[in-house]
């Protein structure tokens, strides 16, 4: 596990095009498995990650509000698509396109979630990362998480609508 120790570095890992990275969590986002390039890239041994949740590779300048937004969707039993900044255990960043799924069991209930993470298009992070950074800010400005999370879920909202677009629909414009 990551310890609170850990500051990021502001030095940003990358990994292959040809590479994904693989989780499973049960429904509270425990991790269940981590394939081996999840495991090099955050620098986290199996042990350190099985069993715990995985904000454990949750970057401080990550928006919650974008989790917010992964948790009702996944939870709906619907896919998510997210670009998602993670911080490694050497402190170290890591850009992701992830795609979330639930996991059902025979009856359809929720069991679980699967998610397969590639690396980003550049371009989409450089999108992302101003949109991102702006959430992140207001969050920022509140004591309270449930404030800040209200406060930037406003700004994500508003920032959607002059779009005219879903997050989903946001999330695919700036490319993949």
């Amino acid at each position: 596990m990551r310890a609170p120790s850990v500051v990021p570095t502001g030095v940003e890992r990358t990994f292959g095009d040809d590479e994904i990275i693989v989780s499973k969590t049960d429904t509270k986002g425990r991790i269940a498995y981590a394939n081996a390039v999840f495991l090099r890239v955050s620098g986290y041994a199996e042990a350190d990650v099985v069993g715990q949740p995985h904000s454990v590779i949750r970057h401080p300048e990550m928006p919650r509000i974008i989790f917010k937004v992964l948790w009702e969707t996944i939870q709906a039993g619907q896919e998510i698509f997210a670009y998602i900044n993670n911080l490694a255990a050497d402190g170290a960043y890591y850009w992701v396109f992830a795609h979330v799924t639930p996991s059902f069991d025979p009856a359809g209930t929720i069991v679980g979630y699967h998610s397969n993470r590639r690396s980003p298009d550049r371009a989409a992070v450089r999108s992302i990362d101003g949109l991102y950074g702006a959430l992140h800010a207001e969050e920022a400005k509140h004591a309270r998480p449930a404030d800040a999370m209200a406060a930037s879920g406003v700004l994500l909202a508003a920032e959607l609508a002059a779009r005219g677009m879903t997050y989903d629909e946001f999330v695919w414009s700036v490319g993949r």
